[in-house]
C-alpha cells in the first residue's frame, strides 16, 4: 500500500477522501485554488498546495499544475474525486507516466465510456440494451434536426462528453430544437471542450436507475445493488436512495447483470456506475430498463451504497489501486435497509434556483439536534464551515445529507428531518425544498419519477413562515408608541436588551408591523407562541429559521425597488459570470418568458427572460463579457 494521496479536486469530496486517508494512515496532500486558501479541504489535509488561480481552468483542471503539485509533495498516488479531471484519461495516463498511483479506471476504459456515442455501440455490442436514439458521426445541423424529427418529439439532446446534467436539454416542439440544440453545444464545449451531442427518444415518465459496480486487476467484477436517483431538477439529481422503490428481485437480478457485463466489457478496475433510464409508465420491468452511460469515477450518490452495504467505497479504491483484490466476494456483499441522500445546493428555489453565493455567516447542520430514533443517526458530508464562503466559480453543492434506516418510510422521515435542521444564512440554500420533497404524499409512497419536481412545482415552491414563527419575531420586534423596540426580559429574547439598548420595561403595543420577503403583516401580538431560532436582531431584522427555511422579518419597509426585481423591465446579473449568448438585441420584440441575456456562472447556464412582452430598449453587454453581480444586462419595456 501506497503511504501517502493528494486528492485533485476540492470541497466535500476531498474532505472526504481525507477521513478514509487518514484513518488508513496515508498522508493527505490538498490542492487549492487562490478562492479556495481558507477552504475545509486545505484545513484538514496533512499539506496543501496552491496550483492556480480562481477559475477552474487555471487551477483544478491544469493537469500539469496537480501533478507538479504530486511530484513536490511526493504524492505515491493520486485520487481525482469526482468532477475536474476524473474522467480524463490523458490526466490518468501522464500520472501512471510519473510512477504515481492513479486510483481510478484504466485510461484505455475512461475513453470507451467517456463518450456516449460510443459507449451506446459497445454496450450493444456486449449485448446490454440501450435507449432509441442517434449517435452519429454527423454533427451538422440539418442532419441533427432530421433525426430529431425522425426520433419523434419529445426528444433529450446530450453532450457525447457530457454529465452532471450539463449539455442536456429536453426539447418538446420542432420549433424550439435549433436553439436547444445550440446551446447544449455551448455547455458541452464550456464544460468539456467537446460540443458534440447525441439524440434520444424522451421518455414521458422516465426512472433513473444506476448499479455500484466495482472491478479489480485480478478479473474481478462485482455490484453493490442499485441506488435510484429519479428526484432530479433539470437533470440534476436533488435526492437519492437505495434500493429502488417498486424494484423486484428478479428486475434487480436483471439489471445489476447488465452492469457487470458492461463493466467487464471495458476490462473495469476501481468504482464506477452504469447509469440506466427506466420507463415507470407500468412499474419497473427489466424489458423497459435501458443503458443510458457510464460514470468512470465515485459518484456524489456513493454514500447510500456504502450505508446499506457496510462498505467503504474510498477504501475499496485504494486498495484496488495499490493491487489488491475486491475485499468482498459477490454473495458476501449484503443489502440492509434504506438509505437517502439529499444534496445540499447554495441556490435560491425562491427565485428560479439561481446559485446563491457569499459568505457563510451561520452554517449549521443537524449534528446533535438530529433526534430521530436511529443508531446510525445522519451523516453529513460538507466541504463549508461557518464563516467559509461559496464562490462563483464552482459548484454549488455544499453539503450532502444521508440517513440510513430500517424501512423507507422511516429514512424518508429520517432525512426530511435532518433537512428541516438545517441553518444557513445569508446565502440561501434548497434545504426546506428537499424537506417539501421528502414530505409529499406522492415521494412517501415512492411515485418518483424524473418529472416529478416539474409536475409537482407549485406544491414543492409553496412557503411560508408559520404564524407561530411570526409571532416570534413580531415580540422580538414590537416597538412602543415612541416607536423604540422593546423585548420583556421574560421573553426567552430578553438577552438581546442589555446587548443591543433595548428599552426593557416598556409596555408591550397590541399590534405590530413586520415585513417578510418584502410584504407587510399586521399582527396582533399574544402572550404565548412557540419559539423558533434565530441567528440575530440587527438593523430592525430578525433571521428566523424554520423547516430548512431561513426568513428576514423586518421591522422596517424594504426600500423602493430592492432585490433587483424585474418590475422595471431591467434584467440583471444575479451573481458574478460571463455572458455566452444573446438570443436577443435592442429593438427586438419580446414576449414574457423569452431568453434575452445568457449568463454562465457556476459551471452552468443562466437564461435571463422578459418578464413581460415589450421590446428590448436597452442591451448593454455583449457576447464574452465578464460582468458583476447586480449589473443591468439589458431593459425591456413594456408593450403599451
Amino acid at each position: 500500500m501506497f503511504k501517502s494521496v493528494l486528492v485533485a479536486n476540492r470541497g466535500e469530496i476531498a474532505c472526504r477522501v481525507f477521513r478514509t486517508a487518514r484513518r488508513m494512515g496515508l498522508r493527505t496532500i490538498a490542492v487549492y485554488s487562490e478562492a479556495d486558501a481558507n477552504a475545509l479541504h486545505v484545513r484538514e489535509a496533512d499539506e496543501a498546495v496552491l496550483i492556480g488561480p480562481a477559475a477552474a481552468r487555471g487551477s483544478y483542471l491544469d493537469a500539469a499544475k496537480v501533478l507538479a503539485a504530486a511530484k513536490a509533495t511526493g504524492a505515491e498516488a493520486i485520487h481525482p474525486g469526482y468532477g475536474f479531471l476524473s474522467e480524463n484519461a490523458d490526466f490518468a495516463e501522464a500520472v501512471a507516466a510519473a510512477g504515481i498511483v492513479w486510483i481510478g479506471p484504466k485510461p484505455s476504459s475512461i475513453r470507451a465510456m467517456g463518450l456516449k456515442d460510443a459507449a451506446k455501440k459497445l454496450m450493444i455490442e456486449a449485448g446490454v440494451p440501450v435507449t432509441p436514439g442517434y449517435q452519429g458521426e454527423d454533427q451538422s445541423v440539418e442532419t441533427l434536426t432530421a433525426e430529431a424529427n425522425r426520433i419523434g418529439f419529445p426528444v433529450l439532446i446530450k453532450a457525447v462528453a457530457g454529465g452532471g446534467g450539463k449539455g442536456m436539454r429536453k426539447v418538446d416542439r420542432a420549433e424550439d430544437f435549433a436553439e436547444n440544440l445550440a446551446s447544449a453545444q455551448r455547455e458541452g464545449q464550456s464544460s468539456f471542450g467537446d460540443p458534440r451531442v447525441l439524440i434520444e427518444s424522451y421518455i414521458t415518465r422516465p426512472r433513473h436507475i444506476e448499479v455500484q459496480v466495482f472491478g479489480d486487476s485480478h478479473g474481478n467484477v462485482v455490484h453493490l445493488h442499485e441506488r435510484d436517483c429519479s428526484l432530479q431538477r433539470r437533470h440534476q439529481k436533488v435526492i437519492e436512495e437505495a434500493p429502488a422503490p417498486g424494484m423486484d428481485q428478479p428486475t434487480r437480478d436483471a439489471v445489476t447483470a447488465a452492469a457487470v457485463r458492461a463493466a467487464k466489457a471495458v476490462d473495469y478496475q476501481g468504482a464506477g456506475t452504469i447509469e440506466f433510464i427506466a420507463d415507470a409508465s407500468d412499474g419497473l420491468k427489466a424489458d423497459r430498463i435501458w443503458f443510458m452511460e457510464m460514470n468512470t469515477r465515485l459518484q456524489v450518490e456513493h454514500p447510500v451504497t456504502e450505508a446499506i452495504t457496510g462498505v467503504d467505497l474510498v477504501e475499496w479504491q485504494l486498495r484496488v489501486a495499490a493491487g489488491e483484490p475486491i475485499p468482498l466476494a459477490q454473495e458476501d456483499i449484503p443489502m440492509k435497509g434504506w438509505a437517502m441522500e439529499a444534496r445540499l445546493y447554495a441556490e435560491d428555489p425562491a427565485n428560479g434556483f439561481l446559485p446563491s453565493i457569499g459568505k457563510l455567516d451561520h452554517f449549521v447542520m443537524p449534528g446533535n439536534r438530529y433526534r430521530h430514533p436511529t443508531p446510525q443517526g445522519v451523516r453529513i458530508d460538507a466541504g463549508v464551515v461557518q464563516g467559509g464562503e461559496v464562490s462563483q466559480f464552482y459548484d454549488p453543492m455544499i453539503a450532502k445529507l444521508i440517513v440510513h434506516e430500517d424501512t423507507r418510510e422511516a429514512a424518508a422521515a429520517g432525512l426530511a428531518e435532518a433537512c428541516g435542521a438545517v441553518e444557513v444564512w445569508p446565502v440561501k440554500t434548497n434545504a426546506g425544498f428537499m424537506v417539501r420533497c421528502l414530505e409529499h404524499p406522492r415521494f412517501v409512497v415512492g411515485d418518483v419519477d424524473t418529472g416529478f419536481i416539474a409536475a409537482e412545482e407549485d406544491d414543492l415552491l409553496r412557503l411560508e413562515i408559520s404564524p407561530e414563527a411570526l409571532q416570534g419575531a413580531a415580540r422580538i420586534l414590537r416597538t412602543d408608541e415612541a416607536g423604540a423596540v422593546d423585548v420583556s426580559p421574560s421573553s426567552p429574547w430578553g438577552v438581546y436588551s442589555e446587548i443591543l439598548g433595548f428599552r426593557a420595561n416598556a409596555q408591550p403595543a397590541l399590534q405590530q408591523t413586520v415585513f417578510v420577503g418584502g410584504e407587510r403583516r399586521v399582527l396582533v401580538i399574544k402572550e404565548t407562541y412557540a419559539s423558533h431560532m434565530h441567528t440575530d436582531v440587527s438593523d430592525g431584522a430578525v433571521t428566523y429559521f424554520e423547516a430548512g427555511n431561513a426568513f428576514r422579518v423586518s421591522s422596517l419597509a424594504p426600500a423602493v425597488g430592492a432585490g433587483g426585481a424585474a418590475s422595471d423591465g431591467g434584467l440583471r446579473a444575479p451573481m458574478p459570470g460571463k455572458i455566452v449568448a444573446a438570443p436577443a438585441k435592442a429593438g427586438d420584440a419580446v414576449t414574457k418568458g423569452q431568453p434575452v441575456v445568457v449568463l454562465e456562472a457556476m459551471k452552468m447556464e443562466h437564461a435571463l427572460t422578459a418578464p413581460f412582452d415589450g421590446v428590448v430598449a436597452e442591451f448593454n453587454v455583449a457576447v464574452g463579457d465578464q460582468v458583476v453581480d447586480g449589473a443591468v444586462l439589458a431593459v425591456v419595456k413594456a408593450a403599451d
